[in-house]
């Protein structure tokens, strides 16, 4: 056989999330709200009017005309793509070069480093605080060293579930002129800090929102890029030309609509959240079995413990699905009755 792999593809591995069923799923940071009987039977009479013998709508207009009245962004400023992951992708295949550079930071989303090296683009990781924080000015340092092109963060971040203040975040757009600040916003519904207002003052800032969070559409794939005009074009002339199939553009169309029953979940998700962090803390107030409990702006609580990779197995064991980092695990808000069997279980573990 003569036919081989380039060195870019040889090592690749799939990407390899928890499988299998388990009764409670605490893993993915998904919204906790399924939709109701009654925005299922709105989608199917929607879905019922397609013309599916017709390709779909290239720039997507009806969703993103929904993402901007829901934002309140100018249309023309919206791109919408299969999920954030392949805004990222075009991004970063498209707007540097091979032999660029791009800053990404360390703890953040691993695709962002993924995509970046399939494309060939060099990558120099800043390495946070020991507290998991950003701290701005040697960032702006980091990247003006490395002579970056780009720099992708996200914010709040996962999985740290922390988040850098608006003000922060301008700083560094505005020392960083010339490089391309994509900033994703995936947690941004569960905090009060976002830019997507300032999207106009910059011509270096990129917003990415996804709908898999606190949209609740996690197996619709769909995301959106908010930029100035001329990243909006570049994105739109770059990116396949029917990328967001029909079925899912009037999935996202009618949620979208929904103001009042987005808003309710969100705020729902929110004081799970906080109630989730309250109770994790008070088990360490008892047992002393962990090292740190982040306080989060996010959908999900991050806690460091030695412990975890048995408290994840502990928790498989129990029909649970956290996510474990080396020295950290991850617990997405759940229901109420979610959270308080979580509680149940991982109170047990301490006590055993």
């Amino acid at each position: 056989m003569s036919y081989r792999l380039n060195k870019k593809l040889i090592n690749l591995v799939p990407y390899d999330p928890i499988t299998g069923h388990y009764d409670i799923r605490l893993d993915a940071n998904e919204s906790c709200f399924n939709l109701s009987d009654s925005l299922k039977e709105k989608i199917g009479r929607s879905i019922s009017q397609i013309d599916f013998n017709r390709y779909p709508d290239c720039l997507a207009k009806a969703p993103t005309k929904a993402f901007s009245e829901l934002y309140n962004v100018p249309e023309e400023f919206i791109s919408a793509g299969n999920g954030s992951d392949e805004l990222i992708s075009i991004i970063e295949g498209c707007f540097f070069e091979a032999g660029d550079t791009i800053v990404n930071v360390s703890h953040d989303f691993s695709m962002y480093e993924f995509y970046a090296q399939l494309y060939e683009v060099n990558v120099k990781t800043y390495q946070k605080e020991a507290d998991l924080t950003i701290d701005p000015d040697k960032l702006i340092a980091f990247c003006k060293e490395n002579g970056a092109k780009g720099l992708i963060f996200s914010n709040p971040c996962n999985p740290t579930s922390l988040g850098l203040d608006r003000a922060s975040v301008k700083k560094i757009i505005e020392a960083l002129d010339g490089c391309l600040v994509i900033l994703d916003e995936a947690y941004m519904d569960f905090w009060d800090q976002s830019l997507l207002a300032d999207i106009e003052k910059y011509d270096n800032l990129l917003i990415l929102k996804t709908c898999s969070k606190a949209i609740g559409l996690a197996a619709v794939r769909f995301g959106f890029a908010i930029a100035n005009r001329t990243i909006t074009n570049a994105i739109r002339a770059a990116k396949s030309p029917y990328n967001n199939d029909t079925v899912a553009q009037t999935i996202v169309t009618d949620i979208l609509s929904e103001k009042e029953y987005l808003r309710e979940c969100r705020d729902v998700i929110i004081s799970n959240t906080k109630q989730l962090y309250k109770k994790i803390a008070e088990i360490n107030e008892k047992y002393g079995c962990f090292e740190k409990i982040f306080e989060p702006c996010t959908n999900f609580v991050l806690v460091k413990t030695d412990d975890f990779e048995k408290i994840f197995r502990f928790m498989l064991d129990n029909s649970i699905a956290i996510r474990k980092f080396k020295g950290y695990i991850r617990v997405t808000a759940g229901s109420s009755e979610e959270n308080a069997r979580f509680i149940e279980v991982l109170e047990k573990y301490c006590t055993k």
